[in-house]
């Protein structure tokens, strides 16, 4: 009687871990495509990128009482999860970069504005550069978006617009008080 009880915990045990790896199957997809479109914005009929790129606004807000390193720590993480979200829409849309795809945006948007004070001019401008850095794609950011694929590549690009538009703010501030 022992070992029919011990085949049947087994057995249990079996389904029960075939059962959430059914539900893993069906769930994570879901959630990939709910995080690369950050949260519907990316489905946003006008302007997906910038409906993105809000989002990243209200990242950068939440994250402004936090201390840096958990600053750090979040935009670490926030780019993990958009490498691995997007990448699992490349692969299952088979399109190199889905238009519907924009936490890269939002993720880009939040770093700058991060490395800009929190006040509604400096945030302003840095919206706007991060979202003209994103869309010209001067050199370098070009030759990132061009020679890296997948995930990496959409998130790589965005993150390489934030640097560009932070410094340029930072860079353009710096010189406007230099002046006599």
């Amino acid at each position: 009687m022992a070992e029919v009880t011990g085949k049947t915990d087994i057995t249990h045990i079996r389904n029960s871990r075939e059962a959430v790896r059914n539900a893993m199957r069906k769930f994570l997809p879901k959630l990939a495509y709910l995080l690369a479109t950050s949260a519907g914005a990316g489905l946003s009929p006008v302007w997906p990128g910038t409906a993105g790129a809000g989002v990243g606004v209200a990242v950068a807000a939440v994250l402004i009482p936090a201390s840096p390193w958990l600053i750090v720590l979040a935009y670490v993480a926030l780019f993990a999860v958009g490498v691995w979200a997007s990448s699992h829409v490349v692969s299952h849309t088979k399109t190199e970069d889905p238009q519907i795809v924009v936490i890269d945006e939002t993720f880009g948007t939040a770093a700058t504005l991060s490395m800009l004070p929190p006040d509604p001019v400096w945030w302003a401008a840095g919206f706007l550069a991060f979202r003209f850095f994103d869309v010209v794609k001067p050199w370098p950011i070009g030759v990132v978006h061009e020679k890296v694929r997948g995930g990496l590549g959409i998130m790589l690009d965005d993150a390489a617009a934030a640097v560009f538009a932070g410094a340029s703010l930072l860079l353009l501030n710096d010189l406007i008080h230099r002046l006599p």
